[in-house]
C-alpha cells in the first residue's frame, strides 16, 4: 500500500473529475458502499477465482463476524441496489463508484494492495444496448482524460443456456494437454476451464491457438445479443478486436466481456475491464436480475497520464497574505476570513513561520499565488493593506481594507461572491 502525496493528488483530481462529468452526462449517478463486506457476499460471487481464493482479506470482528475488505466493487453495489431500495424504481439503476479496493496480490508496477477503482454498474435490464452504453461511458472517460493510444478487446462468454455444453468441449479439447500445462491451470481445467483462455503464462500460450472459440457455439439468444453489441458500438464509433480468448476472472460473468489495454504498462496492460453480469444476483441468492458494468483502475490510468507530461492544476493558494509587525497577526487573521467569506472558494494561505519581508515574499512567490497582500504594523495602523502581483510586472499598489475584497475579485477576475467588506 502507499501514500498519494499532494505533489501527486492533482493528476488523480483529472482522472477523478472527467469519470463524475461523463458518468452524469450519461444519467448515471454516484453511490458510495463499505470496504468492508461479509465475507460470505465476496465468497458467494468468486469462490474459485484468484481474488477470492488467494487474495482477500478476511478477518473476524469483536463480534464474531467474519468480514473482508471488498476485492472488486459489484458484489456491495448489487447488495446495496435491492437493501436500498433501489430495485423497486426506474429501471435500470445507472450507479457509478469510485474508490478503494484491497486485495493481498503480489506488488509490482501499477500494482498495490489497495487500489482505486472508478466502477461503472448498470443494473435491472438485460438489454444488449445497455452493454453498448457502458463500453461507450468508458471510451467517453479515457477520451475526456486525454488517453487515446488504447485498445479495445471485445468477446462473448454465453450464459448458463450455451456455456455448458462449451466448457464441456474446451476441457475436451485440454485434457490430452493436461500434463503441459501451467500448475494453476491443470486445476483450472476441472473447476474453472473458461479461465484457461485468460491464462498468461507462456508454456500455455499454444494450446490457447486451437481452442474451440464460444462464439461459435452460443446459443439464439446469446448469438442475436452478440451481433447487437457490435452493430452498436460500431455506431458509436468506437475502435475493438474481437478476442476470442478475452474472459473475466470472476463468475457470474455472462455473454458480453470487454477490456482496454495498452503496451505503454508493460506486463500490465489491462487499464478497463467489464461485462455482462446477469448470474450475479441469483449466485447471491436472489431472484434473477440482470446487469452489466466494468472497472477501472486509477492507478493504471494516473501512470498513462503521468507520461504523457500533462501540465496539470496545482494546488496553490492565490493570495498569500504576508505579516511583518508585532500586532498583525489577528489583523491577518481577519483580513483572511473576511476574502474568504467574500469569495467562497478562494484560496488565501497566511505566512505563520515568522520571517523577514524578504524571507516571507520569497515564500510568497514559491508558494504560487498570483497575489501577495503585505500587512504590517504601519500599514493596520492606517487600515490599508499593501497588493503585489507576483506572476506579472506591475507596481505595488495599497488598498483600504474595507475595500481589498472588491479590488481582489476584480484583480482575480472573480464572479459570484458577495464581494462585500467586513471590518
Amino acid at each position: 500500500m502507499r501514500d498519494i502525496l499532494p505533489r501527486e493528488r492533482a493528476i488523480w483530481r483529472v482522472a477523478e473529475k472527467a469519470a463524475a462529468e461523463v458518468a452524469r452526462s450519461f444519467g448515471y449517478e454516484e453511490m458510495v458502499t463499505p470496504v468492508i463486506e461479509h465475507a460470505d457476499l465476496i465468497e458467494r460471487v468468486g469462490e474459485d477465482t484468484d481474488a477470492v481464493a488467494k487474495e482477500l482479506y478476511r478477518f473476524d470482528d469483536r463480534g464474531g463476524r467474519n468480514l473482508a475488505l471488498r476485492p472488486e466493487a459489484t458484489a456491495g453495489v448489487v447488495r446495496a441496489y435491492f437493501e436500498g431500495g433501489l430495485s423497486q424504481g426506474p429501471q435500470p439503476s445507472r450507479l457509478y463508484l469510485i474508490g478503494p479496493m484491497f486485495r493481498y496480490d503480489r506488488p509490482q508496477k501499477g500494482r498495490y494492495r489497495q487500489f482505486f477503482q472508478f466502477n461503472v454498474e448498470a443494473i435491472g435490464v438485460g438489454s444488449a444496448a445497455l452493454d453498448a452504453e457502458v463500453i461507450e461511458l468508458a471510451a467517453g472517460w479515457l477520451h475526456g482524460v486525454g488517453l487515446g493510444e488504447l485498445r479495445m478487446e471485445l468477446n462473448s462468454i454465453g450464459d448458463a443456456k450455451c456455456r455448458p455444453a462449451y466448457l464441456e468441449r474446451l476441457q475436451a479439447y485440454y485434457r490430452p494437454f493436461k500434463s503441459q500445462l501451467h500448475g494453476d491451470c491443470q486445476l483450472r481445467l476441472e473447476s474453472n476451464p473458461l479461465r484457461l483462455l485468460d491464462c498468461k503464462v507462456a508454456q500455455c500460450q499454444p494450446f490457447k491457438i486451437g481452442a474451440p472459440r464460444i462464439t461459435d457455439h452460443l446459443c439464439e439468444e446469446c448469438s442475436a445479443a452478440w451481433a447487437e453489441v457490435q452493430v452498436l458500438v460500431d455506431a458509436a464509433g468506437i475502435e475493438y478486436q474481437l478476442n476470442p480468448h478475452l474472459v473475466r476472472g470472476l463468475d457470474y460473468y455472462t455473454r458480453t466481456v470487454f477490456e482496454w489495454t495498452t503496451d505503454a504498462l508493460g506486463s500490465q496492460s489491462t487499464v478497463c475491464a467489464g461485462g455482462r453480469y446477469d448470474g450475479l444476483v441469483a449466485q447471491l441468492g436472489g431472484a434473477d436480475t440482470p446487469g452489466v458494468g466494468w472497472a477501472m483502475g486509477q492507478e493504471r490510468i494516473v501512470m498513462l497520464l503521468q507520461k504523457q507530461n500533462l501540465e496539470l492544476p496545482k494546488d496553490r493558494p492565490q493570495i498569500y497574505l504576508v505579516l511583518v509587525g508585532e500586532q498583525v497577526e489577528i489583523p491577518g487573521f481577519r483580513l483572511a476570513e473576511q476574502l474568504r467569506d467574500a469569495w467562497p472558494g478562494l484560496a488565501v494561505q497566511i505566512n505563520l513561520g515568522g520571517g523577514s519581508f524578504k524571507t516571507q515574499f520569497k515564500r510568497a512567490d514559491k508558494s504560487g499565488a498570483e497575489f501577495a497582500l503585505v500587512l504590517g504594523d504601519d500599514e493596520a495602523g492606517r487600515g490599508v493593506v499593501a497588493v503585489k502581483a507576483l506572476r506579472r510586472d506591475s507596481a505595488q499598489e495599497e488598498c483600504p481594507v474595507a475595500q481589498i475584497s472588491e479590488r481582489i475579485g476584480l484583480l482575480l477576475g472573480l464572479k459570484g461572491g458577495s464581494g462585500s467588506s467586513h471590518g
